[in-house]
């Protein structure tokens, strides 16, 4: 499957030099042909202004996908933090070992953020510990010695945290779609071609040239790169939450 990154926008920054390159040589052969496109104005403006509308709507996406990131991080920390508080529920002898598991979830949900999980698979480690908390929560809580609302509260609460560790996994798989990408560095490249067509002067102007090109190329690159909050420039900050909630479990 054709994926487009962040990684891809110097090839686009030199794309677009040679584009606007070649507009400039195009130009210059229709002065010497005498060549007159009536209407050419009008069609360049169309293309801009497209790739302007496209650049917006996929950096406005972007920019509502990380704030969705960040409110699930929010979310998930608070749900974790609800269940510990309701394991008093719990019989006193079952709460050790139960708040230690939750401790280590605790840090595994932080480490994945981060990606500092190394070589262990965040996923099936996350699932195992979900498992055994599932299981040994349930189980205590039909104890003997257990409050009489910990099934009302405590399984309810574990069910939440564990339902938005999915709804984050499926959050952070969401992006445009590759045609989407592709017809943004096409348009792109496009309008260098046709800047370079509007350049009048016998000899190229490469500070313009070079600028032009720049300031397209990393408007992408910032878009992309909160497209994948993960790494890069432009990370997820709401590792803080999962620090605090560390600090209270301890």
């Amino acid at each position: 499957m054709l994926t487009i990154s962040r990684f891809h926008v110097p090839g686009l920054f030199l794309a677009m030099l040679l584009c606007i390159e070649l507009g400039r040589r195009l130009r210059h052969r229709a002065i010497a042909a005498h060549t007159d496109v009536p209407g050419a104005a009008a069609m360049q403006s169309a293309v801009f202004a497209l790739f302007g509308l496209l650049l917006a709507f996929t950096f406005s996406g972007a920019m509502g996908r990380y704030d969705t990131h960040r409110q699930l991080i929010v979310q998930e920390a608070n749900a974790i933090g609800t269940a510990y508080l309701r394991l008093d529920l719990l019989p006193a002898d079952a709460q050790p070992a139960l708040r230690q598991t939750f401790r280590d979830y605790t840090l595994l949900r932080e480490q994945t953020l981060l990606g500092n999980t190394g070589a262990i698979d965040p996923t099936n480690q996350t699932g195992s510990l979900q498992k055994k908390i599932w299981k040994d929560s349930f189980a205590a809580a039909t104890r003997p010695g257990a409050n009489s609302d910990a099934n009302k509260l405590l399984i309810p609460a574990i069910g939440s945290m564990m339902d938005i560790t999915a709804t984050r996994k499926n959050t952070f798989s969401m992006h445009p779609p590759a045609i989407i990408l592709i017809l943004l560095f096409s348009l792109a490249c496009a309008s260098a071609l046709l800047a370079g067509f509007g350049m009048t002067g016998t000899k190229p102007s490469w500070l313009h040239s070079i600028v032009f090109a720049a300031v397209i190329s990393l408007t992408i690159y910032t878009t992309l790169d909160i497209e994948d909050p993960t790494s890069g420039l432009v990370t997820l900050s709401g590792n803080q939450a999962f620090n605090d909630l560390l600090q209270t479990m301890h």
